[in-house]
Formats: C-alpha cells, structure tokens, sequence
C-alpha cells in the first residue's frame, strides 16, 4: 500500500481546483435561446408545473439523483469533534465516491451546530433539494435522535451511513465468513468492541439476521457493558448483558466465536484470538490501525477469519460498497425511506456477489487471478461493476415489497442496463452490438487460446450467447490454466493445431493456400509448415468455412498479422487496402475514425479507398456517416505534403461519389465544430451538419488521436479495432486489450460474419 503523508494529501487537496467536486451544467448554454430556456423566461413553466405538482419536482429538476451529506463535524472520521468546517474535505470526499460509483450528485452541507434540535430544523428546512439525506460523521449519542427525528418529518430517504453503512457491509461478510467457517449465526458467540453508533448499528442488524442477544457481549471504553451499571444509554442498554464472570475485553473473547472491533487499534493480542473458538471470524475495523493487524492475526492462528477496513489486506469492509448503491436504487423509485427490509436486501446482495466469478476488472485493479469465495475473499471488492446493479435492483425492489416506493419499476432487465450505462460500463451502441449477436451466434475463433485474457473472453462471449467460441492452442494447458483462474469451459472448444489428430485437417488447408497462392512462391512443403501457426491454421479456418471468424493480435506483432490475412483471406475486390476503424463513445455522441491500425503512409489513392470502406462500415452500424477528412490545413492552403493527399482522395471520392457526405480536407476543430465550419467554408458538403466520421491522413494521426482521448478522458469508451475490407471477418486485438474490448470485438465480429453469410446467400 502505498504511504499516504501529510504533504501528498495536502497537495493533492490543492493542487488545480481547490477540493474534489465542483458543480457542471447538464443542459446546452451557449446561446441565449439556451439561456432565456434556463432561466427567465423559461424557467416559469416548469415553477408552475411543480407549484400545481410537487412531485414534479423529481421530473423538472435534479432533485430525484441529488444528496445531502450533510454533517456538524462532531466525529469526523477519527479525529473525533473538529467542527464543522474542519469536517469539509470528508464530505467532499463523500461526494466524490457518491458520484464516481453510484452516478448521484452531491451537494455537501457542513451546519455549525451540535444541538440536536436545532441542528434538524435547520435540515429540515432545506430538505426540499434534494431526493435523499446522508447523515455523516454527527457523534453519538445524538446521531440516533438525529436521525430517527428526520426519518418521521422527512420523506425522503434519511441514512445515517456512519450506522448503516458498516452494518450492511459487516453484516454482508458475516454471513459469508460464517458459511466459510461452517456456523450458524443463532449458535455463535458474539463480541463487540466499541459502543458507539457503528458498533450499536452493526449488532442490531447481526440480531435482525438472527443472532441471539444472550450470545452478546458488548464493551466500551470502560468494560463489558453489564446491565447492572449505571448510567446506560438506551442504546448500551440494549446489548447490556446480565452475565457477572466478565469484565475485561481478555475475557470476554474467550471462547468466542466472532470478534468485531469498532474501537481503537492494538487492543486485541494474539492471545486472544487463540482463546476464541474454532475458525474464529476477526473484524478488527479500527481505522487506520486496527484492533490486530492483519499479520498478527494470521500469525496467531491458521483458521482464523479476517477482515479489516483497510484496502491493503483481504475483506475490506468499506462502506462505498454500500451507500452509493443503497442511495441509488432508492432514488430511482422515488423512495420516501430507507428502511429496515432495505438494509437487509443489501446485506443479501452484497453477500451473494461474492460467491459470484469475480469480474475480470476486479483482478486487473488488485493484480490477481484467483479471487473465489473462501477465507481470503468473501466480502466484494469496491471496485466490483457489479454492485451498482445488483445493490441497487434489490433496494428498489425492497423498496416497492414494502410500500414505500412512489416510481415503481417495471422491467428489470432495462433497469440494470441503464445502471451499466449510468457509469459506463455499458453503452446503448454495446448493448445493441451485443442484442444483435445474440440473434445468430456465429463460430469465432480465437488465436491465442492459452492466454488468460482470451480465455476470459471466450467464456464471457459464451456466457453472453454472442458466439460459439474456439479456442486454439494445448488442451491440457488451456484447461489447466482455467481451472485456474476458476473459469468454465463448457460449451467452448479447443483446438490443438500440433497434434496429431489435426493432421489431416493441417494438410487440407495447406493444400487450399498453396493452390490460392502458388503463384506467389507458395509451396505446399512452405504451407504446411505454416499450418503450425496459429494465425495461419486460425485463418484458414474461416477461409475453408470450418469457422465463420477469427481474432488474434494479444501475442503476435501486428505488421505480421497483415501480410498473414491478406495472404490467406485477401482483399475484398474493388480495393486496393484493407483498413481499422475504432468507435469512440463521448458525452458529445458516437465518433467513427480511421484508419487507426493497417496503413502507416498512404496516398491519395489509399485514403480513398479507406474513407469507402469507412463510410461503409458506419452504414454497417446503422447510421448516416456525415465523414470528414482530417489534415493539418484547410482545404488547398498546404498543396503538398499528406494535405494534398488528402485534398486529391476528396476531391475523387466526390466526382466518384456525389451523394457521399465527406469533405476536407479539413483541421479537426472545424470538422467537429459546426458552427465555426459553416461560418468560415459555407460552401462544403457538410455545411448544416454533425460530423461523426472522421478519416484522419494516416496511421501515426489516427492512432494519436484515438489513444490521446482515450488517456485524457478515461470516460469516453472505445470499441476496436474493427477491420474493414477484407473478404472475411478477421479482427484485431493488441497486446494491452481488456477482456471486455476483446469481448466487444467478437460481438462485432460475430455480427459481421453473419452479415457475411447472408451476403453470399443472395448472391
């Protein structure tokens, strides 16, 4: 983990834009029709709807995805009462995780005020913004006032996440680490350090789940909490227990089966967790320090059960696993309240999660393989894509079982696909490519079939229906390596191209690529020998019909993987190149733009042909391609040079082609500016129009172009390659693609055969 000082975290506070968040306009503003729409005059209509329908409040405004977090600094994190403005940056903080996880706008809201009364009035009186309350950081015993008073006068959703917060996600590793270590939680003896308003939360909900009040034992600052001591609060009074024979933390531990720590660092020894029972489950969740370190628990026993809150050990129990979630499903129906059934559903979806195969982003982000429910994994990582959809569908669906959602939902399926789409894990474009394969799955194979990424993808297409995946490479290694990383291989077939069996059928394509190509030094010895290939046997393959497409490119340099597919699949007739084209999902739209992989110094005659293979591939995808041709000049002011390639490739492709929309050559900042390119160049083919093509003067550009925006702006998705000419679908990868671009490019890979196959049906 890596050591977090003072000046860092000054700094990184600082640096740019003082805090974390900052507020940003989500409709147009350019113009003054924009703003006479934004304000007055038009902001009167939607007042008035709003005035005659409070409700409509959720349809006007942001008032259905935005959050208090609202806090008097009285126990910030654990520095304890440093008021409210001190309290500042953790509620930025909070609003930062709100927004990055769960898609939901914060406004954070520090109220110089600790008594309790006043401190709701002055909540209540603002909590007509906003669509729910995230109580935070506000000390016991007054945040169980706090937040009980709100949940009556308010009706929106209150949660006092400090509370709940833990206990969802604890109670969610509890019942998973009690299956790990084969109890039940009727039968367990429980020990809770620490009374405060985590510790209480947490141990109400174990009880909802079923443990047993004689079966706990509470401690605070000055002991077990017996019933005889005076001076309880109602809370402590709760968990008071009525045994006599304990008083100290030593032996209260004793023989239990279940530790959990929400107190101070270093206050359980090794000793004491070998007095507990068999398979003793450890929440030490003291932050920074916990109440045992991780190495010195595992170190006292073998058996033992680990969790702590920090990120840099097994089974964080960390809170963004919840609330954003928790906050999300309920704001999507219109929740007037969290409730206990809704805590619940969230512990039971979290707890389920992690017995689910863990997504391939979760291994990239903690560089491991072999994340599988047991004793080093039963709580989900944060960064689980997963939890948005299955937290948050269960809270809205808890929700509406208990009455207290006013927008139910109806189709659930549409629901998690626009959770996926809310964070980006999933655009609309992705999921109609992914909607459209599934309609003809199609046989692809993939190249390197003992790499963990693409064996990954393969199981993923599978799953997806989006294809009948084959695998190249040893059938021994393959599946080893798959029990490995836990994944299933059924339904997907593997192909050892050395064996022996694979004779005849090495010898048959062979036999087909000398014959395509003896003419061009091709022998059939020379053949052969390269059926021992994986890119040559995978080819020939979709070459003979034995499969309908290939994909390659983790392993193999690119500039080889070419010359292969235009030996063996060739360039469809009519071209004289094949080209790549990468799809860039942006807030602003869908941007095509090539060529980003094959031709490195093309001239006029290659751009040509590679801005109609474009404009036909974005026909491929459905829509209109309004293609601009990029260079660093405007239209003849540079009559040399890749310009005047490009000025020659435009010029030809509008004598060839008069209804095509494409001009240039052009800068891209008039390409992709309307209003800046009408005004100066009126007389251009794109005039009134959008650009959404863009046909850049060679690789190095394309290439540079596509990556940079990838890097400067982590949001915008990018599908690709997508190769374009050849005469069968053969698609690339490189070496630093993600199971899911590799799992995109099959789906397009899989539509583009079977398009393929009709095509060949009709003629």
């Amino acid at each position: 983990m890596v050591k977090i000082t003072k000046e860092a975290a000054l700094k990184y506070h600082e640096t740019g834009r003082p805090g974390k968040i900052e507020v940003i306009p989500t409709k147009a503003h350019a113009t003054e029709t924009d703003l006479s729409l934004a304000y007055s005059p038009g902001v009167a209509f939607p007042c008035l709807e709003i005035q005659e329908n409070p409700e409509n409040a959720y349809k006007y405004t942001d008032k259905g995805n935005l959050v208090a977090v609202i806090s008097n600094g009285t126990a910030v994190l654990g520095l304890g009462d440093i008021g409210a403005m001190s309290g500042k940056p953790v509620m930025e903080g909070k609003g930062l995780l709100f927004k990055i996880y769960g898609g939901i706008d914060v406004f954070d809201i520090e109220v110089n005020e600790k008594d309790p009364e006043k401190f709701c009035e002055a909540v209540e009186k603002i909590a007509p913004t906003f669509g729910g309350i995230n109580l935070e950081d506000i000390k016991a015993p007054e945040c169980f006032y706090i937040e009980e008073r709100l949940k009556k006068t308010l009706d929106i959703p209150v949660m006092h996440d400090d509370q709940h917060g833990t206990a969802i996600i604890s109670s969610a590793g509890l019942i998973n680490a009690l299956e790990v270590a084969g109890k039940k939680i009727e039968d367990v003896k429980i020990v809770v350090n620490g009374a405060g308003a985590a510790a209480i939360s947490c141990t109400k909900l174990y009880v909802a789940l079923g443990a047993r009040l004689e079966n706990i034992v509470m401690l605070d600052s000055k002991g077990v909490i017996t019933s005889d001591r005076p001076n309880l609060t109602e809370q402590k009074k709760m968990f008071a227990t009525d045994r006599r024979d304990i008083h100290t933390l030593e032996e209260a531990v004793k023989g239990a089966d279940v530790f959990l720590g929400l107190s101070k660092g270093n206050v359980l020894s090794q000793d004491m967790v070998r007095s507990m029972a068999k398979n003793p489950i450890v929440f030490a969740l003291a932050n920074p320090t916990p109440e045992i370190s991780y190495e010195d628990a595992m170190a006292s026993r073998p058996d033992v059960l680990m969790s702590t809150g920090r990120s840099d050990y097994p089974n964080q129990i960390n809170n963004v696993i919840g609330f954003p979630y928790i906050f999300r499903g309920a704001l999507d129906v219109s929740a007037t309240a969290i409730n206990e059934e809704m805590k619940l559903a969230a512990v039971r979806a979290i707890a389920a999660l992690a017995k689910e195969p863990v997504p391939d982003v979760v291994n990239q982000v903690y560089h491991v393989n072999d994340l599988t429910f047991g004793p080093k994994y039963f709580i989900p990582k944060p960064v689980d894509p997963r939890l948005i959809t299955e937290v948050s569908a269960a809270i809205a669906k808890a929700a509406m079982e208990t009455g207290v959602a006013r927008k139910p939902i109806t189709d659930w399926d549409a629901y998690k696909k626009q959770l996926r789409q809310l964070l980006g894990q999933e655009t609309k474009l992705t999921q109609k490519l992914y909607d459209t394969a599934r309609e003809h799955p199609q046989r692809i194979v993939f190249a390197e079939g003992l790499h963990p990424t693409m064996i990954k993808a393969a199981v993923t297409a599978k799953s997806e229906g989006i294809c009948y995946p084959i695998l190249l490479g040893n059938e021994e290694l393959i599946t080893k390596k798959a029990q490995e990383l836990d994944l299933n291989l059924e339904g997907i077939e593997i192909i050892n191209l050395r064996h022996g069996r694979e004779a005849e059928r090495r010898e048959k394509y062979a036999k087909a690529l000398a014959e395509k190509r003896q003419r061009e030094g091709y022998t059939l010895d020379q053949a052969l020998d390269k059926m021992f290939e994986r890119n040559y046997f995978g080819m020939m393959m979709v070459e003979t019909g034995d499969a309908d497409a290939f994909i390659t490119g983790l392993y193999t340099k690119q500039t080889d993987t070419i010359k292969v597919a235009k030996d063996i699949i060739g360039i469809r007739p009519g071209y004289k190149t094949f080209g790549a084209m990468h799809i860039l999902n942006t807030k602003k739209g869908t941007y095509y733009v090539s060529d980003t992989l094959i031709n490195r110094h093309p001239n006029n005659e290659i751009l040509a042909d590679v801005a109609k293979l474009t404009y036909d591939t974005v026909k491929f995808f459905n829509e209109e391609p309004v293609m601009a041709m990029i260079a660093y000049s405007d239209f003849g002011t540079d009559p040399c040079g890749s310009p005047l390639y490009v000025h020659k490739a435009v010029e030809s492709l509008q004598q060839q082609y008069p209804d095509m929309v494409v001009d240039g050559e052009m800068q891209i900042n008039f390409a992709l500016n309307r209003e800046l390119r009408d005004e100066k160049y009126p007389f251009t083919r794109l005039n009134g129009k959008d650009v959404n093509t863009l046909v850049f003067p060679n690789m190095s550009a394309a290439n540079s172009g596509y990556k940079l925006l990838q890097a400067l702006a982590p949001e915008v998705e990018v599908i690709g390659p997508i190769q374009m000419g050849l005469n069968k679908p053969i698609h690339f990868t490189d070496s630093e693609s993600s199971v899911h671009d590799i799992v995109n490019v099959t789906a397009i890979a899989s539509i583009d055969a079977y398009v393929e196959k009709i095509k060949g049906a009709l003629k």
